[in-house]
């Protein structure tokens, strides 16, 4: 399971605070699909973030009691001066897989040919997205983490990731974050919905949808 505690997490706007998460405390369990519902700007990208560990919250605490990925296709972290090759091995070496499988893998499936040994900042932004997607099927996780869905490369591309996926679902679980109810459908179990920085979690989709829609 991943335990939110009292997380918090705000942005100065301006002369003013914006409140994004507000004393969240919920158990996540990780047996099972989890979708967040929430409008645009509710903090959907910073809830995943926290739980990833990319952002701390200002006070509370995340505590993962299984192996979490970041979010799918996410390359904030990358080192631009640093080549594609030499950013897996970082990844690699911090979740402890084999640095050349890991650097095989991403180097076939992103397609970059060359541009893999060449620095990140060289690349477009198309580029990044394939090796981002590329190193998240990498490395095997027990729950990964989706902000929403988007489609990544030419269509090729595009089904090459929706079949890499559809693979590591059968032995793992799904934390999704939307504001699209079709979306949350075709991957989620059950449902939250996060509004004014805070998070209610519902045993069903439907009961979730219901509330989002009231919203």
């Amino acid at each position: 399971m991943i335990e939110l505690k009292h997380v918090c997490k705000s942005y100065p706007v301006g002369d003013r605070i914006n409140q994004v998460l507000d004393d969240i405390s919920v158990t996540l369990p990780v047996d099972r699909n989890i979708g967040i519902l929430g409008r645009n700007g509710q903090g959907k990208s910073t809830l995943l973030r926290v739980i990833a560990g990319i952002l701390t919250p200002d006070s509370g605490e995340v505590i993962r009691h299984t192996r979490v990925s970041w979010p799918i296709g996410f390359g904030g972290g990358f080192a631009g001066s640093l080549t594609g090759e030499e950013n897996c091995r970082f990844v690699a070496r911090i979740y402890d897989e084999d640095v050349d499988e890991v650097c095989r893998f991403a180097l076939d499936f992103s397609e970059l040919g060359s541009y893999f040994y060449m620095p990140i900042k060289t690349y477009s932004a198309g580029m990044r997205a394939r090796l981002a997607f590329a190193l998240s099927m990498a490395i095997d996780f027990e729950v990964y983490l989706i902000d929403e869905i988007t489609a990544v490369g030419d269509k090729p591309f595009q089904q090459k990731c929706r079949s890499a996926f559809a693979e590591r679902r059968k032995r793992a679980s799904v934390f999704i974050v939307s504001h699209n109810m079709q979306t949350i459908r075709q991957y989620a179990e059950e449902c939250g919905v996060l509004t004014n920085g805070k998070l209610t979690l519902y045993p069903s989709v439907d009961e979730a949808a219901d509330r989002y829609e009231a919203l």
